[in-house]
């Protein structure tokens, strides 16, 4: 199968729909609108790839250099920019659209996003630590991480070592998600389960990696 471009969606937030079963199942709602604003060539570039952008913003958003390249195209000014590799057969023309048409019912997709920033975190909620004793001596520490590291041997805190810090607001993506439905009217795709990121972020969309989809 030919690698095809990628979309940018944006979180609207989850709902709960019927399936045609009667089964009542978690969907994530993602609005998808894109256009074509570039070109990678492997002549010129030494790879394939479609930059495509989203979300229609006003011109003083952007910095001067972008807003030139979008005008010069007679593209509408747009804040959300992403490159996805493509097969050179899969390039399309610049100011073409791309929306929820670009996939179909039962489709499985990778999805990329930032996940939900939860700030400074403890190890009981950041690595799900069973804490410490709640008797026999302990005494304020019961949600501590206890120790880290051993005296002389090996008389240092290994790299890695899972203990309190920043939690979330990292890149996640998630595998193999399925398209429960697309309604084209609304450019709106509705994928089974949740998706990284919290309501209002961008997405990153494309065909599963490892899953086998026919177009």
């Amino acid at each position: 199968m030919s690698k095809r471009t990628g979309v940018i969606g944006r979180k609207l937030g989850m709902t709960s729909v019927f399936t045609e079963t009667d089964e009542k199942v978690a969907v994530t709602v993602v609005q998808v609108e894109n256009r074509v604003i570039g070109h990678r060539t492997k002549d010129r570039d030494g790879y394939d790839a479609l930059i495509m952008g989203s979300n229609p913003v006003k011109d003083t958003k952007l910095s001067k250099s972008v807003r030139t390249v979008l005008a010069a195209r007679g593209l509408p000014a747009m804040s959300v920019l992403k490159e996805f590799r493509v097969d050179a057969s899969n390039l399309l023309e610049v100011g073409t659209c791309v929306d929820v048409s670009h996939f179909k019912d039962g489709q499985c997709i990778d999805v990329e996003g930032v996940s939900i920033g939860k700030g400074f975190a403890g190890v009981m909620k950041r690595h799900n630590f069973r804490g410490l004793e709640a008797s026999h001596g302990v005494s304020i520490s019961h949600r501590s991480h206890g120790s880290t590291g051993g005296r002389q041997d090996p008389g240092k805190v290994f790299k890695g070592k899972k203990m309190a810090g920043h939690m979330g607001q990292r890149k996640v993506t998630k595998q193999n998600l399925k398209i429960l439905r697309t309604i084209l009217d609304k450019k709106i795709i509705l994928i089974l389960g949740s998706v990284p990121g919290a309501s209002g972020s961008y997405l990153y969309i494309s065909d599963a990696l490892k899953k086998l989809n026919a177009f």
